[in-house]
C-alpha cells in the first residue's frame, strides 16, 4: 500500500526557522547568540507558546530570571518573522508538483497559534494545504499521539498507512510510525523527492 495524502510539517520543511537569525542583530558574536538561544529563549521555554501559553505570559517569568534580557527576550514575540528567511529550497516546487497532480496537501506544526496566521500569509505556499493543524490552537504538540490524532480527524480519518507525514524530527517520526504513518524524515528536498516518487505521488520530470 502506498499513501494518497501528504502531511507536512512546516518548520524546517517548508519553512526556514532558525531563531539564532534574530538574535545575531543583538549579540557582538556568534557564539553570544548561541549561548542566547540555547540558555534564556530556548526551545525548552518556547514549547510553552507551541502548547498554547501566550507569548507576553511566557516572558514574564523569563524576564524576572533575566531581566537584563528584558529587550531581547520580547523580541521574540515582535519580531517573530525576522526568525525566518524564506522557504526551504526545494520544497514549495515539490508542493506545486503535488498540488497539480492533485494530492491532498495538509500541515501538522508545531507552532504558537498567536503567530500562525501573520506567518502563513508571509509564505503563501503554506496557503497550498488544505489545512494545518496548529499545536497552539489544539494545545498538544508533537510527539503526543493525540494531536496526530486530531490530524487524522481533520483529514477526514483516513488509514494512518494512507498518509505520507514528513518532519525533520526523528522522534516525531517515531511516534507517526508508531501511530501506522507511512513517513519520510526530511533532510532536503532532494530525498523528499526521492520518497515521493517511491510512493507513486509523484511522476520523475525528464
Amino acid at each position: 500500500m502506498s499513501a494518497h495524502i501528504v502531511l507536512f510539517d512546516l518548520g524546517n520543511v517548508v519553512v526556514d526557522w532558525q531563531p539564532i537569525r534574530l538574535y545575531r542583530e543583538y549579540f557582538d558574536t556568534e557564539a553570544a547568540a548561541a549561548a542566547f538561544v540555547r540558555d534564556v529563549c530556548n526551545m525548552d521555554w518556547h514549547v510553552n507558546h507551541d502548547r498554547g501559553v501566550s507569548m507576553a505570559e511566557n516572558a514574564k517569568p523569563l524576564i524576572a530570571k533575566f531581566p537584563q534580557y528584558e529587550t531581547e527576550i520580547l523580541a521574540w514575540r515582535s519580531r517573530w518573522l525576522d526568525m525566518f528567511e524564506g522557504y526551504v529550497p526545494g520544497t514549495p516546487q515539490l508542493m506545486a508538483r503535488l498540488e497539480e497532480a492533485g494530492v491532498p496537501l495538509y500541515g501538522l506544526s508545531n507552532i504558537p497559534d498567536e503567530v500562525a496566521d501573520e506567518t502563513f500569509d508571509a509564505f503563501p505556499m503554506i496557503h497550498v494545504l488544505r489545512d494545518v493543524i496548529v499545536s497552539g490552537a489544539e494545545e498538544v504538540v508533537k510527539p503526543s499521539p493525540e494531536i496526530y490524532q486530531i490530524a487524522l480527524a481533520r483529514m477526514g480519518n483516513p488509514d494512518p498507512s494512507e498518509v505520507l507525514f514528513i518532519d525533520d524530527s526523528l522522534k516525531n517520526i517515531e511516534a507517526a510510525n508508531a501511530l501506522g504513518f507511512r513517513t519520510h524524515h526530511f533532510q532536503d528536498a532532494a530525498g523528499l523527492e526521492t520518497a515521493l516518487l517511491a510512493e507513486g505521488l509523484l511522476v520523475a520530470e525528464w
